[in-house]
């Protein structure tokens, strides 16, 4: 949720705002009225009680003709009263779905447009020069490393099996990004990867995304997309200590994702599949800190990508192609050789006070005085990752040569041979 003080102070800062993301002015409108309705109908609410409370003091003094009037008086303030309270509740309700229509304040400096408006902050690595590149899919069915046939067979479409050295370089690559994160102060968790609705609701992602996520009706959970989830709702209803600066952690859990409306839009392989395992960067922190922090967390990604000895770049994502919870966004995108462009395979973003004022997630600042923390995620190692693994690394004779870093997961293997 954003700031109500800020919305009240400067409202057109907002809107603002919403332009840039292409998205309703009307939603500010409709949240700074049902800011004023509720404040109207609190304070209608408090008056009539307060008279309530004063009279019902008065009547025990009273007497004769005085008490039989404030009687009748008390009477008249207990239906006034009761009316009140329902006002006051349906204003509450009301503000609260008009607060969550609101997405975070875009951060300035973020580039204005929709998804093809990004910039380009840098690129980094050499992209290999590789003749006819056989894309992921030839490449994992060779080294009998990805499964998708029998996934389909087993589970349907956009499942897939990872099988002996396949499963030995995700488990491989996603133990690496756990170590990265623990030498740089990380907590490791595993995560639940069932959440309930107010988790959910408190990230952001029952808004524009809902059709993406599965919910099991029966018992009222979702399947969490990203640990960022679980992590962000680890702290809710919690005043934290950020005394000794930022509280971080590195989620390691399956994800599950409808994909809804991608139909017929890369299929093929494992790029868009309805289950995939990720380490998550997830970090409380102080909102002055948080523009540093979201550096950090870039640089954390860039380091892994390093490791993987992959060609890469880094786009800032526009205004129009955030997610609701994102003030800015740093993507970075792999070579993909048999594509012969970019793929998204890490995003970072810096959520402000958004997500934690929704999960009403503080701390104290140097007055004792409890403040909203800012949060911010960041994606360290996913199964999508093994694209441009397989991909940039294949040899002319079909093997694929394993990157340095991964090598001690493989049994010390430099090189993955195709089955013969």
């Amino acid at each position: 949720m954003i700031d109500l003080r800020l919305l009240r102070e400067d409202p057109e800062l907002i809107r603002a705002s919403q332009r840039l993301r292409g998205e309703s002015t009307e939603l500010v409108d409709d949240l700074l009225r049902a800011d004023e309705e509720r404040r109207a109908a609190t304070q209608r609410f408090e008056t009539v009680r307060a008279e309530q409370n004063s009279i019902g003091k008065q009547v025990a003094k009273a007497s004769g003709d005085e008490r039989a009037a404030l009687l009748s008086r008390t009477k008249e303030l207990a239906a006034e009263v009761k009316a009140a309270g329902t006002a006051a509740t349906e204003a509450d309700e009301a503000l609260k779905r008009a607060h969550l229509a609101v997405p975070n304040l875009v951060e300035q400096g973020a580039p204005a447009g929709g998804e093809d408006d990004f910039v380009v902050l840098r690129e980094v690595g050499t992209i290999p020069q590789i003749d006819k590149p056989l894309d992921h899919l030839e490449i994992g069915e060779a080294l009998r490393a990805i499964d998708t046939e029998r996934g389909a067979k087993v589970s349907g479409s956009r499942f897939y099996f990872l099988t002996g050295v396949g499963a030995l370089l995700q488990l491989g690559m996603l133990q690496l990004a756990i170590q990265q994160a623990v030498e740089h102060g990380f907590t490791p968790s595993i995560t639940p990867t069932l959440v309930r609705p107010e988790s959910m609701e408190g990230t952001g992602f029952l808004g524009a995304h809902a059709s993406e996520i599965y919910r099991l009706e029966a018992d009222d959970l979702y399947l969490v997309g990203t640990s960022e989830v679980a992590l962000a709702a680890y702290h809710s209803n919690e005043i934290i200590d950020l005394s000794n600066g930022p509280s971080r952690f590195a989620g390691w859990s399956t994800c599950y994702r409808r994909e809804a409306g991608s139909h017929g839009k890369d299929v093929r392989g494992i790029l868009r599949v309805h289950q995939f395992d990720k380490v998550e960067m997830f970090s409380f922190c102080k909102p002055e800190d948080a523009l540093a922090e979201h550096q950090r967390l870039l640089a954390m990604e860039e380091e892994m990508l390093a490791k993987v000895e992959i060609p890469y770049r880094v786009i800032d994502v526009a205004a129009g192609d955030l997610g609701s919870s994102a003030a800015r966004k740093y993507d970075c995108e792999a070579w993909v050789p048999s594509q012969g462009r970019y793929r998204e395979v890490t995003s970072t973003s810096n959520c402000t006070t958004f997500q934690a004022r929704r999960l009403n997630i503080r701390y104290r600042d140097e007055n004792g005085k409890p403040q909203t923390a800012a949060t911010l995620n960041g994606t360290l190692a996913t199964t999508r990752w093994l694209i441009p693994i397989l991909e940039n690394h294949q040899q002319p004779d079909g093997s694929v040569r394993v990157p340095k870093a991964l090598q001690p997961f493989l049994g010390g293997r430099d090189v993955l041979e195709p089955s013969r």
